[in-house]
């Protein structure tokens, strides 16, 4: 059954991009044969030395194997909720099943679906839509479409609780860099960049960037694009 609430159309060709996991980060190979560093690998390589050091501090105080416990089921819920909205994009529903982590990421894409998602976007153009810069990077962003009119990054992400908008910045430059990539190769003008968040107990949150701010975030990932390549030329 396909999805009557959201317009899927498919105005662009969007190209596989084979993925690489090596010792130096993820590497993509894009169709015009550069190989190219992820986008979360430029962020990860440039982060600030003081996320760098509260990361550590963080695993030192839960410890070792709790750190890796929380992280793993947190992918594993992040996983599992993008999937369910996935599945709600292309048939129009929900598969919650009986396992518990599925059930609890139903509810979560649920809570996307009914706060952020009906009435306001109007249509998409690609899901899980792998995205390159030539010679420079590559990634892949959850969906691009029409939010509130707007041609638009858009990305969900979960969370173990709410977040302070000064915790997520990282998000922000990465839907510029997505962004940027996509007007490169589509000629399109994207200038809206949409992060839909929801906790494990169902709290939803939402950023809309565009304007100034948009602008802000996209000269900060090309900063981080040059600070990367010169450190590791």
């Amino acid at each position: 059954m396909a999805n009557i609430l959201v317009k899927y159309n498919q105005q662009y060709n969007y190209s596989e991009i084979k993925r690489k996991e090596t010792e130096a980060g993820r590497r993509y190979l894009t169709p015009t044969g550069d190989i190219v560093p992820s986008v979360t690998t430029i962020l990860d390589k440039t982060k600030p030395k003081e996320k760098v050091i509260a990361l550590r501090e963080w695993k030192q105080r839960v410890g070792v194997e709790k750190a890796q416990q929380i992280t793993t089921e947190a992918a594993g819920r992040g996983t599992s909720m993008h999937k369910q909205l996935e599945n709600w994009l292309e048939h129009g529903e929900l598969k919650t099943g009986s396992n518990a982590v599925h059930q609890e990421s139903a509810k979560m894409a649920n809570t996307i679906i009914d706060e952020y998602l009906k009435g306001q976007l109007q249509e998409f153009w690609g899901m899980e839509t792998a995205l390159y810069y030539p010679q420079l990077y590559a990634g892949t962003t959850d969906l691009v479409g029409v939010y509130n009119g707007k041609p638009s990054i858009i990305d969900y992400k979960q969370t173990n609780k709410p977040k302070k908008t000064e915790w997520i910045h990282d998000y922000f430059i990465q839907g510029a860099a997505y962004a940027a990539a996509h007007n490169e190769i589509f000629g399109t003008d994207i200038k809206q960049i949409v992060i839909l968040m929801c906790s494990k107990n169902c709290e939803p949150q939402r950023w809309i960037i565009t304007g100034d701010e948009f602008d802000d975030w996209t000269a900060t990932w090309w900063d981080r694009v040059w600070q990367f390549y010169a450190e590791n030329s």
